[in-house]
């Protein structure tokens, strides 16, 4: 197999430049006060596709041979490589099969399909779609590109590496999300050629830590499925390539939970009017967290995808209100007479809140105790905001759940 070094980097920088977009690094000057450090974004979700993953599976298509171009390529994928191998094979007119969970982002599959690709549903996870291809490949005899156990998608996906050295040549950490680790150990492997000193940190979702478990196993392990809003990132088992590159190149490995990625996509979309997915905001999410340790540095968070579906991007909103207290439902109930609705509503007015819902009902559960139900949901400044209302309530004697 070839090794992933510079060099390989370097000539995949120069196979793809034409087709990719150099993505942007922009400063984010909102949480400097708070963290003490400079926090840059690379914008890989303003990629072409949406994603990152074009860059590997260019390079790969790229140096595949003419016999193995006409047995056409397969791909396993929860959607961002899926959208990169089909719009490389779409360039080079080649007939490209995607095998994809079905529990991926419908925009993602339509936007697979768009570039031309055959898109074969499976499973519930990567791993169950990877599988899949493996049976059909043997079938078709189809080239398999890998999403991340490939030393020509590794390659590929490095020269993003390269960018952030040229864009931001004093940059202390670089912050990178992990799956299978593609991207992690293109990143890490031209970072560290070029500026040995620089820290470059993994970040993996704490619902399937594949690589991290790796490292205290000290081989790839398969972890336990498990369901995460970072649907990009969600890979059971790490690669054997992946994993001996990181194990001797990242200089640490942090997990976030499913609310602190919640909060970075917030945090994204509001301070930053960036769109970012699951897998593209967990670099963000280890800062925000406090995962990472350090002050008065220049930290680059790889911002890897942006291809988020609509309806996952509704619920995640309104989850990240919850979390930060800005928006606050609680039921109670209520004597069934005169006013009593009237002085719960004065306390919320009071407290300066406003009601974005109330649902008001009489004899719910049959009970007959002469008590009326009321649903509400607040919206609120702040958790402190929040916790005064709840306070004010419950010292008036209202039960809330």
């Amino acid at each position: 197999m070839k090794k992933v070094t510079l060099k390989s980097i370097e000539e995949a920088r120069s196979v793809i430049k034409d087709v990719i977009r150099e993505t942007p690094l922009i400063h984010c000057p909102t949480l400097f006060e708070s963290l003490g450090n400079e926090i840059y974004f690379k914008m890989e979700n303003l990629q072409k596709t949406g994603s990152f993953k074009l860059r590997g599976a260019l390079n790969k298509i790229y140096n595949m041979t003419e016999d193995e171009k006409k047995h056409g390529i397969i791909a396993s994928s929860a959607g961002n490589h899926a959208q990169g191998v089909a719009l490389g094979a779409k360039a080079a007119k080649i007939k490209a099969v995607i095998v994809m969970p079905s529990t991926a982002p419908m925009s993602k599959v339509e936007a697979t399909k768009s570039y031309g690709a055959e898109v074969v549903l499976h499973g519930d996870v990567y791993d169950d779609a990877y599988n899949k291809a493996c049976e059909i490949q043997k079938e078709t005899g189809a080239t398999f590109v890998h999403p991340f156990n490939d030393p020509d998608v590794i390659s590929g996906q490095g020269t993003i590496g390269l960018e952030i050295l040229e864009q931001l040549p004093d940059v202390d950490i670089v912050v990178v999300p992990i799956g299978g680790g593609g991207l992690l150990s293109g990143i890490v492997t031209a970072i560290k050629a070029k500026k040995p000193t620089i820290t470059v940190i993994g970040v993996q979702t704490v619902n399937l830590p594949s690589m991290k478990e790796a490292l205290k196993a000290k081989h790839p392990v398969e972890v336990e499925k498990n369901s995460t809003i970072a649907d990009g990132i969600a890979v059971r088992k790490a690669g054997e390539l992946t994993y001996g590159i990181i194990s001797e190149l990242v200089d640490e490995i942090v997990t976030v939970t499913e609310d602190e990625i919640v909060n970075a996509i917030l945090f994204l979309l509001e301070k930053n009017k960036v769109l970012a997915e699951g897998a593209g905001a967990v670099s963000l999410a280890a800062i925000l967290a406090g995962k990472i340790e350090a002050k008065d540095k220049k930290i680059c968070s790889v911002i890897s995808g942006g291809n988020i579906d609509i309806t996952t991007l509704n619920k995640i909103v309104k989850k990240g209100l919850i979390n930060l207290g800005r928006q606050y439902q609680f039921t109670t109930k209520i004597p069934d007479k005169q006013g009593e609705l009237a002085q719960i509503l004065e306390i919320i007015k009071e407290k300066n809140a406003n009601i974005s819902f109330l649902n008001y009902s009489i004899l719910k559960d049959e009970t007959f105790d002469n008590m009326q139900e009321i649903e509400i949901i607040l919206e609120c400044k702040n958790i402190e905001h929040k916790n005064e209302i709840k306070n004010s309530l419950e010292k008036f004697g209202y039960k809330l759940y």
